[in-house]
C-alpha cells in the first residue's frame, strides 16, 4: 500500500517512471503549493518500496500488511525541502538520513553545510548543524574534529563549492589525512546562485556563464574524486556514486555508509561524491534530467570505489 504526503509531493513525476506495476500517477488535483502530487491509481502495488526510495521530497510512505516497508528516516524533520522539484539533493538527504538512523549516529553527529542549494540542510536533520561561508566546509569540519574527536563529523557541499571556491580546503584535508567525511553533490553547475558553469560541468554544456557552451577555455571538467585519490594517506576512501537509478541509489548508500564507518573506525579521510540532477539549471524536466545522468555525465565521471585503503 502507497501512501502519498499529498501536501510534501511537488509532482516530479520520478516515482512514475520506475514504478514496475504502473500503480502511481497524478492525481489531477493540486495542492496547497501548486503541485498536482501523485497517487495510487490501481491496487497492483506489490510493495517494493521503489517509490519511496526515488522520492526526492520524502513523500511516499510503503506499507505491506500494516508493516512499514519504506519511509521517511526518523532522524529527518518535517520540514518541506526547499528543493527544486525533482532536484536530487532529496534523495541524497534522505539516504544519509536512512545511514545515521541504521548507525544510531544522531547523537554524535555534527554536520557541516556550506553556502549552496543546501544551505537550510540544518531545518532537514534532527542533529547538530554548523553553517560555514561558501567553500570553507572543510576548514569548520577540521576544527569541530580536532576539538571533538570522539564526534561524528560530515560536511555536505556541491561540485562548485569544493571544485572551486573551496578546493583548498578540501584538498588540504584529504592531504593532512583529517578524520571526518566529505559527502559533495555533484549536478555539474552553481544551482542556487543562477546555473553558471563548475569545474565539474562537462564540455559543451550551456549554462549562464558560457551560453555558447562550455569549452576548454573554461577548463576541462575535473574529476574531484580521481584527483583527490592522489593525494594523503593510503588508506583514505574514496567513491563516487549516482542517483539516477533505484539500483545506483541502493550501491551509493553503501558507499556513504562505508565512508562514514570509515571515519567511526578512526581511518581517516573520507569522500563520496554523488552524481545528482539538476532539473531546473539544465532546463529538463526531472524524469529527463536523470535520464542525462545515465548517458552523459556517468560515462564522464564512472562509478566505484575510487581509493581503497589497505586497512578499510
Amino acid at each position: 500500500m502507497i501512501i502519498v504526503d499529498q501536501e510534501r509531493c511537488k509532482g516530479c513525476s520520478i516515482c512514475t517512471k520506475f514504478c514496475p506495476k504502473n500503480v502511481i500517477g497524478h492525481s489531477g488535483v493540486f495542492n496547497k503549493a501548486g503541485y498536482d502530487y501523485v497517487e495510487p491509481q490501481n491496487e497492483d502495488c506489490i510493495s517494493c518500496g521503489i517509490c519511496s526510495q526515488v522520492c526526492p521530497e520524502g513523500a511516499i510512505t510503503v506499507k505491506k500488511e500494516d508493516k512499514v516497508v519504506y519511509s521517511r528516516p526518523q532522524v529527518l524533520t518535517d520540514s518541506a525541502f526547499t528543493y527544486c522539484p525533482g532536484c536530487s539533493h532529496g534523495v541524497i538527504n534522505r539516504i544519509i538520513g536512512e545511514i545515521i538512523d541504521e548507525m544510531g549516529l544522531a547523537e554524535e553527529t555534527i554536520g557541516v553545510t556550506p553556502i549552496g542549494c543546501s544551505i537550510f540542510i540544518y531545518k532537514n536533520f534532527k542533529v547538530d548543524y554548523v553553517e560555514g561561508a561558501h567553500g570553507r566546509a572543510p576548514a569548520v569540519a577540521t576544527g569541530i574534529k580536532r576539538v571533538y574527536p570522539d564526534k561524528f563529523v560530515f560536511t555536505y557541499q556541491g561540485d562548485g563549492d569544493i571544485g572551486a571556491i573551496g578546493l583548498g580546503e578540501a584538498m588540504y584535508a584529504a592531504i593532512r589525512d583529517e578524520n571526518f567525511t566529505i559527502v559533495f553533490v555533484n549536478n555539474g553547475n552553481y544551482g542556487m546562485t543562477g546555473g553558471q558553469v563548475a569545474p565539474t560541468t562537462l564540455l559543451g554544456t550551456v549554462t549562464t556563464t558560457t551560453p555558447k557552451g562550455k569549452t576548454v577555455h573554461e577548463g576541462y571538467p575535473v574529476r574531484i574524486c580521481e584527483t583527490f585519490a592522489t593525494v594523503g594517506s593510503d588508506n583514505a576512501y574514496i567513491a563516487r556514486g549516482a542517483v539516477d537509478t533505484p539500483a545506483n541509489i541502493r550501491k551509493t548508500k553503501q558507499y556513504i555508509k562505508k565512508a562514514f564507518q570509515h571515519q567511526l573506525d578512526k581511518k581517516g579521510f573520507s569522500m563520496v561524491e554523488v552524481l545528482g540532477a539538476c532539473p531546473t539549471n539544465w532546463k529538463l524536466d526531472p524524469v529527463k534530467a536523470l535520464d542525462k545522468i545515465t548517458d552523459t555525465v556517468i560515462p564522464y565521471f564512472p562509478l566505484g570505489e575510487i581509493k581503497v585503503g589497505k586497512e578499510a
